[in-house]
């Protein structure tokens, strides 16, 4: 029997993890191991400097861990703790609230992060988003029971049968799914490539009660992007984007031209 091993970034409570689960239950054993909580933003990183401590909690009659760390710590957690390093034959994570397009967010998304570290173990790779009407409920849980995931659940389901059934291609790690807000079971799906920027950072000073500077970090969203790239699929199509994402960063270029950078 197949093992699949599901964890998310918004915590182990989320409407979208048990959206996930849904997509996924019949297809293998499930192992659901997540934060405790809202973890977004925190992308690859781990606890290297405080212990970890889980809990086991039930879904809906789904056992789960609850993790006291990051959605890598998760993972880590999962296979090396929980499943006693028998590796899981997929990884899923999400459903994200909130969309995690362009390579703004997936080099910071703790959703893209936890897939990261299953791929680096050879496991292949789903993570799966839904777009957000407001930027906002990216991080506000308790919005999270607007948003309707039945086409992301279903949509998981297909690429996770399919993809225990016959592996991901070649160089290809994770297959990282968005879906727009109002899709429904028509919405064209199409591959895409990763959009430079999704936004414009800009950078907020603010004033504590004391009148001492503090600042946030934000900017605003980049909607429009050129034909093939998963903002222009998401923003200006409407349609549902699937990235194929490799964890080998290395440039593809010719060596000669960095030889010649350092002579």
């Amino acid at each position: 029997m197949h093992r699949i091993l599901v964890t998310n970034d918004d915590g182990v409570y989320s409407a979208g993890i048990r959206a996930a689960i849904r997509g996924v239950t019949g297809l293998g054993e499930l192992l659901v191991a997540a934060p405790s909580g809202q973890r977004s933003g925190v992308g690859r990183s781990i606890s290297i400097f405080e212990p970890l401590r889980y809990n086991k909690v039930n879904l809906n009659g789904v056992e789960a861990y609850e993790v006291s760390g990051t959605p890598t710590d998760s993972i880590i957690m999962g296979i090396f703790w929980i499943m006693k390093g028998k590796l899981p034959d997929l990884a899923v994570s999400g459903i994200n609230i909130g969309e995690n397009i362009s390579t703004d967010t997936v080099t910071t998304s703790g959703t893209i992060g936890a897939a990261l570290e299953a791929a680096s173990y050879g496991i292949p790779a789903i993570t799966a988003s839904i777009q957000v009407v407001d930027q906002g409920d990216k991080f506000d849980s308790i919005n999270d029971n607007v948003y309707q995931f039945d086409v992301a659940s279903s949509l998981v389901r297909r690429v996770a049968k399919n993809v225990l059934e016959r592996g991901l291609p070649p160089g290809v790690d994770i297959l990282n799914i968005n879906v727009p807000v109002d899709a429904t079971d028509e919405t064209e799906v199409v591959v895409t490539r990763l959009a430079r920027k999704i936004f414009r950072t800009a950078v907020q000073e603010r004033a504590d009660p004391r009148g001492r500077p503090y600042y946030w970090i934000d900017g605003d969203l980049v909607c429009a992007e050129r034909e093939g790239t998963d903002v222009r699929a998401i923003y200006q199509e409407g349609k549902i984007s699937v990235t194929p994402l490799t964890i080998d960063n290395t440039a593809r270029v010719d060596f000669s031209e960095i030889s010649d950078l350092l002579s």
